[in-house]
């Protein structure tokens, strides 16, 4: 009898598969991962040269990690409003073709907040520095590793950047060290991952479309992680992708993305949210958003203002209860008036970027909201929108997983 032979995507799928498996086996049964970083360092505060204020703003430069046995520079924009504090604040992290936004300290600090946004791809104000560490590149994320090469990748620089800049952010005399927050978007949202999971002082995270099991689905699988050995594809997993760490946060986290981000797909984004403690997590999946260095969603104002600053809390959904027809679930704590509800689904199959979903109105009794399931559906979930146009949904549920 002859055996059959996988093609080799198939064959990459499967193997990728079992590898996410070992990684949530191993996450759950292991103690506390910690990667290659040394947090105890990172959780000094660095040395660092502040530039003269323009506003509200104003530059700094702060020690990084060696690179190539060099010493580097991390260019930030820190911002703070007037005033003596002591004041909240953010950690703010670009993503991919991004750099330190001042625009999007300044929102922070329009806002209330003290705020540090770093540059992680080596650049400062007027471009490349010559001590600036790893640039951005996809090679320079992707490419192999073994031993102390780890301390060259750009994720080992970018997340021990993100965590030292959380340190001099806390250093501040101005700034309330026990209500600090961070937030991410794309790459910076995975950083977001990765950082909420290894820095204990977090009080809230937000990442906006970031998450793991790169290698298993996303836009880099098949450029970049097929060509790999297995070995490389594991060590890069363990040391690098969000799966082997979320497990281990330990602040309220808000998971915002969109249902057809051509990066970060529903699939694994829904294996990263589950990852996460149920009571910890809020989840947004907005229907058709499109994928930016967008820093103005509300949700992210409102949840971290949540938590930093006694606000009103967003709405909170309950585990995802599902018959063959109907999908069920309830709000669960202090909300704003809920004003509308909605079930989203898709009758597509095929790859999550390219399924057109449709939306159709689901039903509140009390603090139970349910939405008939159309024939066809392949995969749906239920949101709300509150009183202040704020919109938060459960994770996603596929046709074939609708309880018989």
């Amino acid at each position: 009898m002859e055996l059959a032979v996988l093609p080799r995507r198939s064959l990459f799928l499967v193997l990728a598969q079992l590898l996410s498996v070992a990684i949530l086996i191993s996450t759950a049964q292991s103690a506390e991962h910690t990667g290659p970083w040394n947090l105890p360092a990172l959780k000094q505060t660095p040395v660092a040269e502040f530039g003269p204020a323009e506003g509200l703003v104003r530059p700094v430069y702060y020690a990084g990690e060696p690179f190539l046995g060099q010493p580097t520079r991390i260019f930030a924009w820190y911002a703070q409003p007037a005033g003596d504090g002591p004041f909240p604040a953010m950690v703010l992290v670009h993503g991919g073709g991004g750099k330190a936004f001042r625009d999007w300290a300044l929102h922070w600090a329009n806002r209330g907040y003290a705020a540090i946004a770093m540059d992680l791809a080596g650049h400062g104000p007027a471009g490349r520095l010559p001590d600036g560490g790893p640039d951005q590149s996809d090679e320079t994320k992707f490419k192999d590793f073994t031993g102390d090469a780890v301390k060259d990748m750009w994720s080992y620089h970018a997340v021990a950047a993100v965590i030292r800049g959380h340190s001099l952010l806390a250093a501040q005399p101005t700034v309330d060290r026990n209500r600090i927050g961070l937030t991410g978007i794309s790459w910076g949202g995975y950083l977001t991952c990765l950082v909420a999971s290894l820095d204990d002082r977090l009080k809230v995270a937000v990442p906006v479309y970031g998450c793991g099991f790169l290698a298993e689905n996303s836009v880099w699988t098949e450029p970049r992680f097929v060509p790999m050995s297995p070995e490389q594809r594991q060590r890069w997993t363990t040391e690098f992708d969000p799966a082997s760490y979320l497990a281990q946060v330990r602040c309220p986290i808000l998971l915002l993305n969109g249902t057809n981000d051509f990066a970060y797909p529903m699939d694994s984004y829904r294996k990263c949210c589950r990852l996460v403690k149920p009571e910890l997590r809020t989840i947004s999946m907005i229907p058709r958003l499109p994928h930016g260095h967008i820093w103005t969603f509300n949700e992210v104002d409102q949840f971290v203002d949540s938590h930093l600053r006694n606000g009103q809390p967003l709405p909170a959904l309950g585990p995802l209860q599902s018959t063959k027809t109907e999908l069920q679930v309830k709000v669960t704590r202090g909300h704003a008036e809920i004003k509308e509800a909605q079930l989203h689904y898709t009758t597509d199959t095929g790859p999550w970027q390219k399924r057109e979903w449709k939306t159709t109105p689901a039903t509140l009794t009390g603090e139970t909201i349910s939405g008939a399931v159309p024939d066809g559906t392949q995969a749906c979930y239920l949101a709300v929108t509150d009183a202040r146009g704020l919109f938060v949904s459960t994770d996603h549920i596929e046709g074939s997983e609708l309880a018989r």
